[in-house]
């Protein structure tokens, strides 16, 4: 391979430009995908992302109509409570002050989202990009530099190859290269915070609820796995100051269980870990624009937030499917500048708006002033109090629109 000439490059085969492959590849597009390194697939392997990811409804739907979801289904645990806890401030162990249930059945039939691990997202996406003839993906790849004209863009990768496309994709996540290459700005704020991730069996089942428990550093979070050798299982992601994560990272399994143990309140029992742990810096970056000539970003390469809300990957999606309908004109590629433009317009405000909220709502959460955590059992109460404020928090978060 030195020389191809295609519709649409991208850089980036993490779930975000997988599905960005597979959404092009089934509108017809010849699309060519190129990563650094392959995706690691199975629980097991050294690099596997124990992480997972909570497929919102409109996720959902996008992915039903690539014919992704019902591959995924088999694996997905439904999301149908969003409960958040609050917990006291400066005594240890710590007890839970307030609770609330939020219920998917108030606003819809369905459940908020679908909870499935990232090492099996990347299974299915990558087995369901071997079915389509017209999408090439390379591992071992990265791009060395690009040239835009009027008519084509040219990129040239690492091994000396040149592609020849009509619409590059940066999918390369938060250090982005094509951003970098296509002179991008970014605004970026890095939390004094990291995430650890892991899975655990718990004593009481979760009964498809996630739920986040608030004290100080940042949420302690459970998200509904499937049973584990019978027993209930949750996935965790567990954020701190990056003070006590370098602390907690120390320890032995037992006394890190015990840690763990307490700050989640013993709110489903006691937990066992089951999985290896792994941490994660906590950032904040914006893209200052989205597009560039015959360029678009999308998911991390646009913008990173705090694990919270599980807004993450949903708002990947809803990037890719911005640019997915917009493809479906019948001009199709032919107005690659109006496609771009419409797509900077239809995602700006969202993408903004989002990343502000989650960011002050990591403020509060992670705070461990008195007044700080005061006002947070308020606004807790506040929100849950009134059914009308309840159920359009609920489809904002949701990314539905409210009743007229």
């Amino acid at each position: 391979m030195r020389n191809r000439n295609i519709d649409i490059f991208i850089s980036g085969a993490g779930p975000a430009g997988l599905l960005a492959s597979l959404s092009f590849a089934s509108l017809g597009y010849s699309v060519f995908c190129v990563d650094p390194k392959k995706p690691v697939t199975q629980s097991n392997e050294d690099g596997a992302d124990l992480r997972t990811t909570a497929f919102l409804q409109p996720a959902k739907t996008f992915m039903a109509s690539l014919g992704l979801w019902e591959k995924l289904e088999p694996f997905a645990i439904p999301m149908e409570i969003m409960r958040i806890i609050d917990s006291e401030g400066d005594n240890w162990p710590p007890r839970e002050t307030t609770a609330k249930d939020f219920l998917a059945s108030e606003i819809s039939d369905l459940p908020f989202g679908w909870n499935i691990p990232n090492w099996l997202l990347r299974r299915t996406l990558l087995e369901n990009a071997m079915e389509y003839s017209n999408l090439e993906l390379k591992f071992g790849l990265t791009t060395s530099s690009i040239i835009r004209r009027d008519d084509a863009a040219f990129v040239y990768l690492n091994d000396g190859s040149q592609i020849k496309s009509k619409l590059i994709i940066g999918a390369d996540g938060r250090d982005s290269l094509v951003r970098d290459k296509s002179q991008i700005k970014i605004s970026k704020r890095e939390f004094p915070q990291k995430a650890l991730t892991f899975i655990v069996t718990h004593e009481r089942p979760h009964k498809n609820a996630s739920i986040e428990i608030h004290r100080s550093g940042g949420p302690f979070t459970f998200v509904p796995l499937a049973d584990f050798e019978g027993k209930p299982c949750s996935s965790v992601v567990w954020m701190e100051s990056n003070k006590n994560v370098k602390r907690l990272l120390t320890l032995k399994t037992k006394k890190f269980e015990q840690e763990a143990n307490n700050r989640s309140c013993m709110h489903l029992g006691k937990l066992r870990v089951i999985s290896e742990i792994s941490d994660w810096p906590i950032i904040s970056q914006l893209a200052k624009q989205l597009t560039a000539k015959r360029t678009a970003l999308i998911a991390e390469a646009a913008h990173v937030l705090p694990p919270i809300g599980a807004q993450g990957l949903n708002m990947s999606l809803a990037d890719i499917k911005s640019l997915h309908e917009l493809a479906k004109s019948p001009s199709r590629l032919s107005n690659i500048n109006e496609i771009l433009s419409k797509y900077e317009q239809s995602r700006n405000l969202d993408i903004k708006t989002r990343v502000l909220g989650i960011n002050a709502l990591n403020e509060v959460s992670k705070s461990s002033i008195s007044v700080a955590q005061k006002s947070r059992t308020l606004g807790i109460n506040f929100l849950h109090s009134s059914p009308k404020i309840r159920h359009r928090l609920m489809q904002l978060g949701l990314g539905l629109k409210g009743p007229n």
